[in-house]
C-alpha cells in the first residue's frame, strides 16, 4: 500500500466532503460507503491482494452510519438476504 493512503488512513478524522452527495442527509454516503467497502474486499481478496486500502471506505461508513443500521446489514450479510449488490 502506498505511502500517500497509509498517511491518509493514519490522519483520518471524519468523513470528508463527497460531491456525490452534495445534501446534508448523509443517508445515501452512508450506505455507497458500506457497499464500495464489501465491494473492494471481495474484489481484492478474490485476487489475492491486501484489503488494506478498502479500510478507507470503513471508517467512513462508520463515521457517517448509526450503529444500529451497520449491525442489520451486517446481519443481513450473513443471512445472504442484503438487498444491495456486493
Amino acid at each position: 500500500m502506498s505511502d500517500e493512503i497509509q498517511e491518509k488512513i493514519k490522519n483520518y478524522r471524519t468523513a470528508p466532503f463527497d460531491a456525490r452527495f452534495p445534501n446534508t442527509n448523509q443517508t445515501r454516503n452512508c450506505y455507497q460507503n458500506y457497499l464500495d467497502f464489501h465491494r473492494c474486499n471481495k474484489s481484492l481478496k478474490a485476487k489475492n491482494q491486501d484489503p488494506a486500502p478498502c479500510e478507507w471506505y470503513r471508517r467512513v461508513y462508520k463515521s457517517l452510519c448509526p450503529v444500529s443500521w451497520v449491525q442489520k446489514w451486517d446481519e443481513q450479510l450473513e443471512e445472504g438476504t442484503f438487498a444491495g449488490r456486493i
